[in-house]
């Protein structure tokens, strides 16, 4: 089990930028896969970006490809989303998520085990 903690939300003007932050404490960070989600008011959660625990690989939403980047850094127990061109349908709070090894789909919420408290992520038109 690991606990996450994110940080780096705010507002921002739509086509500006934004780096979201998640620190891991508590666990072997690099045997877990990681994800961010979103979920906005009245909806449900939802994928945004995950990475796998060896790195190589990585899954975008349709709605935010070419656009957000999810990026880990091993050393540092923290992964990222860096978020270009951001559009006010992209308001959400973000949540990172991590699960040890073993997941079959990682869009998936419920293959996730530990979740951040969420930072809100507010663009304005």
């Amino acid at each position: 089990q690991v606990t996450l903690v994110e940080s780096g939300g705010g507002l921002v003007q739509a086509g500006g930028s934004l780096r979201l932050s998640c620190e891991a404490s508590g666990g072997t960070f690099s045997n877990y896969h990681l994800a961010w989600f979103r979920q906005a008011p009245g909806k449900e959660r939802e994928f945004v970006a995950a990475i796998t625990w060896n790195g190589p690989n990585t899954y975008y939403a349709d709605s935010v490809k070419g656009r957000f980047t999810i990026s880990r850094d091993n050393a540092g127990n923290t992964v990222y989303l860096q978020m270009y061109g951001l559009k006010p349908e992209d308001t959400a709070v973000y949540y990172c998520a991590a699960q040890h090894l073993f997941a079959s789909n990682l869009r998936v919420p419920a293959q996730y085990n530990d979740w951040g408290q969420g930072t809100q992520v507010t663009v304005s038109s």
